[in-house]
């Protein structure tokens, strides 16, 4: 059988408003019908609304703390990547040992995942990322980041109405009529797409701006204004259709461009990202000064460092007037959805190097080749590395 003797283990999520787990009962009877042992941390599942006695019935055992979990299991999944437990006083990586199998969104890049990152490194840790997984076919399965990015598209939208101090829409009333907010949405992938369909559904005036051609043209299929950035098509668009990393004379120019934009709109979204690298910061100190006051940036990059060099990380904060919203796990608040989403990419992701209970992870594959970061005591991730130079870090 595909998982025969190995030893698959769910912890409970520490981070802050983190509703989401990494495997629900259906996909715990998928591991355990093909021979594989689940342990559940007691409470993994309760921000997903479901219980442990809905994980004993898909054939999980129920441990009550993390240190005894962690110190059983060959392969450990978890939603997001390992932070300091401050109610136990230890780093979630002490509870790591050599030779286990890692699977998170571990956002290796992100200057404040570094020391983490060096911590799985050092403890012999195999440890994989699931947002370096590549868009091609064959990943489509055990795509998270895509799952997610829909997610957080859809919450980014509604988070920004909230905290918006005006009418999305245009509202007729007996005072007279208030004119709709405008929205720009920078980065048209899934994220991008998907906070431009909720924009316009709720009744905005949607602009977009995306330095691929084909990402433009789909974010004005969904009705949306497209600012142009200027960057030439032959280096906008990298591997697997992403967004290619730029130099800084090229993303200077997109800053220039996107400026007028910036300082008409009541809301942007930002998720404009490159895989594996830091995300490009396109909004400025200077241009949120230009906002107008209680206007809202959601940054949704945050996880790779984020768009605008103003996002407090993991905050919600307040700056020149500008509400900018930063907080790390928006997929986290919709967990009934994004839940079963992410359960489902990762039992697929975990199938596609176990067989006959044995792992194979294949450096020459392109999945596992970008989506592996720690192997054997080294850091392999290329992103993490380039970053880690650039921040003057040490690896």
């Amino acid at each position: 059988m595909k998982f025969s003797g190995l030893t698959i283990a769910i912890p409970r999520e520490i981070m802050d408003h983190e509703c989401r787990v990494a495997a629900t009962p259906e996909t715990v009877r998928k591991f355990t019908d093909q021979g594989a042992t689940v342990l559940v941390e007691s409470g993994a599942g309760a921000g997903s609304h479901f219980s442990d006695d809905d994980y004993r019935g898909a054939g999980a055992a129920i441990i009550p703390d993390a240190e005894t979990l962690f110190s059983r299991a060959d392969i450990i999944l978890k939603v997001k990547e390992p932070i300091l437990d401050t109610a136990a006083h230890r780093h979630e990586t002490s509870l790591l040992k050599e030779g286990q199998i890692l699977v998170s969104f571990l956002h290796p890049a992100s200057p404040v995942n570094h020391d983490m990152v060096r911590a799985l490194a050092k403890r012999g840790v195999t440890a994989l990322t699931l947002d370096g997984i590549p868009r091609i076919t064959r990943a489509q399965p055990m795509d998270a980041l895509t799952s997610m990015s829909t997610v957080a598209g859809y919450k980014g939208m509604v988070l920004a109405a909230s905290h918006l101090s005006r009418f999305i829409p245009m509202i007729t009333c007996a005072a007279g009529t208030i004119q709709p907010a405008s929205v720009l949405v920078v980065g048209a992938g899934v994220c991008g797409l998907q906070a431009l369909a909720t924009a316009k559904r709720l009744g905005a005036i949607a602009h977009a701006c995306d330095i691929r051609r084909d990402a433009a043209e789909q974010a004005k299929s969904l009705g949306a204004k497209i600012v142009e950035t200027g960057v030439p098509p032959e280096i906008a668009t990298g591997d697997g259709g992403y967004a290619a990393h730029l130099s800084d004379e090229w993303l200077a120019k997109e800053r220039e461009a996107i400026t007028p934009a910036v300082i008409q709109s009541d809301i942007i979204v930002l998720s404009a990202l490159v895989p594996g690298r830091i995300a490009p910061v396109l909004v400025t100190e200077e241009m949120v000064k230009s906002m107008k006051p209680g206007s809202v940036i959601v940054d949704i990059s945050i996880d790779q460092g984020g768009n605008c060099a103003l996002t407090d990380f993991g905050e919600i904060s307040v700056k020149h007037g500008v509400t900018i919203i930063g907080i790390k796990n928006i997929p986290g608040s919709v967990p009934a959805s994004s839940t079963w989403m992410f359960a489902n990419n990762v039992y697929h992701f975990v199938s596609s190097f176990i067989d006959g209970g044995r792992v194979s992870l294949d450096r020459n594959d392109e999945i596992i080749a970008s989506s592996l970061v720690t192997i054997g005591g080294e850091l392999v991730h290329r992103g993490a590395i380039e970053a880690m130079a650039l921040t003057g870090a040490k690896e």
